[in-house]
């Protein structure tokens, strides 16, 4: 089974890079962030006519998520992420796919910080934590896929002090994401790729793409049946070069069935 993230960068402007990359790349599951669309406003037709069927959570003119599955239909368990009755971002979406359990999560960005946004995307992972903790303890299999906005470690960014000051690379978010692994899910990139250097967006500015000066912020986070049965990983680097692309690349895994 292979599983892909892809923060899409607005479901509907890119639609035509999304499916040329779905019919490239055939994955069984697929978790969108930034659909940048209302709820109405999602290509749910066009998806399907792809073969994909999907739940999603839009949100107007920003965030959204969704999930894909080829060839059946994800089975909504979580619409949003629990903790906070007031927070109506549209960043977190879960379902039952394949005999998996998928969470697709868009963490906050948190610039500028210190500040409001920042305050928000530590207290946002804090919730994720506190869940995912508690779908570690059903010992389901589940697979935490997405845009985390953190850069794990110094060797997941290029090498620059532009990001200095940036929410991404702050030791509280690092910490955050260090708590999750110690919880015991496995970050299947890196599991995969334990020394090699991996990047999932470049941002359009400054001329980063051409320079290779990227960021490692799209996870895959495992459960321990999943991880067991992980083959293979990476970062379908070359979808982001291409005409109209978004800033992010789609990165997966596949599992032995």
């Amino acid at each position: 089974m292979k599983i892909a993230t892809y923060n899409i960068n607005g479901i509907n402007k890119r639609l035509p890079n999304l499916m040329e990359w779905l019919a490239d790349a055939a994955p069984d599951v697929v978790c969108l962030q930034e659909l940048k669309a209302t709820d109405r406003q999602f290509p749910a037709s066009a998806l399907a006519d792809a073969g994909y069927g999907a739940v999603w959570r839009g949100e107007s003119s920003w965030n959204g998520v969704a999930i894909l599955a080829r060839g059946s239909e994800p089975v909504l368990t979580q619409s949003e992420l629990p903790g906070d009755a007031d927070d109506k971002q549209a960043r977190y979406i879960e379902a039952a796919v394949n005999g998996a359990l998928v969470a697709c999560l868009y963490a906050p960005n948190g610039n500028p910080q210190p500040g409001p946004k920042f305050s928000y995307k530590l207290a946002w992972m804090e919730r994720f934590l506190a869940h995912a903790q508690g779908l570690w303890d059903t010992g389901l299999p589940v697979a935490l896929v997405g845009d985390y906005n953190i850069v794990p470690e110094p060797r997941d960014i290029y090498q620059t002090t532009s990001y200095r000051d940036n929410a991404l690379v702050q030791p509280e978010s690092r910490a955050l994401f260090g708590q999750l692994l110690a919880q015991g899910w496995t970050d299947a990139i890196r599991k995969q790729h334990p020394n090699e250097t991996v990047y999932t967006f470049w941002d359009y500015m400054r001329n980063r793409w051409p320079r290779d000066a990227g960021l490692r912020i799209d996870h895959l986070l495992l459960s321990k049946s999943l991880a067991r049965k992980l083959v293979a990983a990476g970062v379908d680097r070359e979808v982001r070069g291409r005409d109209g692309a978004s800033d992010h690349a789609p990165a997966w895994i596949e599992l032995r069935t």
